[in-house]
């Protein structure tokens, strides 16, 4: 393995917090390439960088076409997904308190009713929102 000075290794760290996504993962994978046999196991340890990360560089590099980012399938589905009539029976629930503005200036709605009575009222009648 090559051996890389203090200096080096400083402006590799830093490269690689300023790149991102693909960008990074390349910079990451030439430098495993450009120190040889051992690097990935050095910057692991020395750099603290992602092994999954180089092998996804590495692939990258060699094929000259960027792996996409799936950042929209992570995380909490939306409860509309989860629970679809949820809207419908939220506004049964909100409909029969709904009253006009008292002194009729505006045609807007407004209801007595609290998110959290909502909630209840949800679990009560419907029975599927625990």
């Amino acid at each position: 393995m090559k051996e890389i000075t203090k200096a080096e290794a400083e402006l590799y760290k830093e490269t690689a917090k300023i790149l991102k996504g693909t960008q990074r993962r390349v910079f990451m994978a030439r430098v495993v390439k450009a120190l040889g046999y051992g690097g990935q196991y050095y910057v692991e340890k020395e750099f603290h960088w992602n092994r999954e990360t180089l092998k996804k560089g590495k692939q990258e590099l060699e094929s000259g076409e960027a792996i996409i980012d799936n950042f929209s399938a992570r995380g909490k589905k939306r409860i509309e997904e989860k629970l679809p009539n949820l809207s419908i029976d939220i506004k049964s629930i909100v409909d029969g308190e709904a009253q006009t503005d008292p002194t009729f200036k505006t045609t807007k709605l407004f209801t007595r009713i609290t998110s959290r009575e909502v909630r209840n009222q949800l679990i009560i009648q419907k029975r599927l929102y625990r």
